[in-house]
C-alpha cells in the first residue's frame, strides 16, 4: 500500500475545541445564567450550525459559515431563554479563536518531522480559519488551508473533497489520510476514497450511516503512527 505523505484535516471539532467559547465566556465575571447553561448551549449550537450546513448543502442555498455559525447560535440562544445581546457579541468573538486541543501542536510537528504534508479542509470561511490559526499559533503548520468556500457548497458534498486534489495534484485518493472527529465527515470521505480516522474523543456510537472510518482513535495523537504505517 502507497504510503501516505498528505494528512488532511477537519478543523472544528477535530484541531479546535468548539466548546471552548461558551466555556470560556461562562467563567468571566456576570455570566451566571450562562454558567448553569453553557455546556447544553454548546451541544446545541453545534448541532445546529452542522444541520444548517446540511440543508444547505442539499438545498443549494449556500452562505458561508459565519452566517450559518451565527444563525445557530440565535437558535441557541433563543432556545435556554439567553436573551443578552452583549453575551451574543461576546460568543462570537471568542467562536472566532477557538482554542486547539493540546495535543494538536506536538502532533502537527511529528508529522512534519517525518516528511508529511499537512492540510486543513474545512467548512469554515477563510477569514475564520486565518483567526482561528493565528490565535493559536498553528499557521506554519500547514502546506496550504483549504475552505469549501472555493466548491461554494458545503460537506459532504463530493466537490469539498475534490480540492484536495485540485490543490495537491494527487493522483488517486488513496494517498490521502483524512482526520476528523464528525463521524459523518469520516465515512463520507471513507466512501470517497480516502483513508480516513475518526477521532472519537468521548466513545460516541458509531452513526448508522453507509461506509464507515477506516481508523477510529481517542486523539489525535494516534496520527503520526497511523499515517507511518499506510
Amino acid at each position: 500500500m502507497l504510503r501516505s505523505r498528505l494528512c488532511v484535516f477537519d478543523a472544528y471539532g477535530t484541531l479546535f475545541d468548539v466548546a471552548g467559547a461558551a466555556r470560556e465566556a461562562a467563567q468571566e465575571p456576570g455570566r451566571a445564567a450562562l454558567k448553569e447553561h453553557w455546556p447544553r448551549l454548546s451541544e446545541l449550537w453545534r448541532r445546529k450550525q452542522l444541520e444548517y450546513t446540511w440543508i444547505r448543502a442539499v438545498t443549494g442555498v449556500h452562505v458561508d459559515f459565519w452566517d450559518v455559525t451565527c444563525d445557530a447560535l440565535d437558535y441557541a440562544m433563543e432556545t435556554l431563554g439567553l436573551d443578552d445581546r452583549d453575551l451574543r457579541l461576546r460568543l462570537r468573538e471568542l467562536y472566532l479563536k477557538l482554542p486547539p486541543y493540546p495535543e494538536v501542536e506536538s502532533m502537527l510537528r511529528r508529522l512534519k518531522e517525518a516528511e508529511h504534508k499537512t492540510a486543513i479542509l474545512s467548512n469554515g470561511s477563510p477569514d475564520m480559519l486565518g483567526g482561528a490559526l493565528r490565535a493559536s499559533g498553528l499557521t506554519g503548520l500547514f502546506d496550504k488551508v483549504i475552505s469549501v468556500e472555493e466548491a461554494g457548497v458545503f460537506k459532504p458534498a463530493r466537490a469539498v473533497y475534490d480540492l484536495v486534489g485540485a490543490h495537491f495534484g494527487v493522483e488517486s485518493p488513496g494517498e490521502v489520510l483524512f482526520v476528523s472527529s464528525n463521524y459523518w465527515d469520516a465515512a463520507s470521505a471513507t466512501a470517497y476514497g480516502f483513508h480516513t480516522m475518526w477521532v472519537n474523543r468521548d466513545g460516541a456510537p458509531a452513526d448508522r450511516i453507509p461506509r464507515e472510518p477506516r481508523h477510529v482513535a481517542k486523539s489525535l495523537a494516534a496520527v503520526p503512527a497511523i499515517a507511518a504505517t499506510l
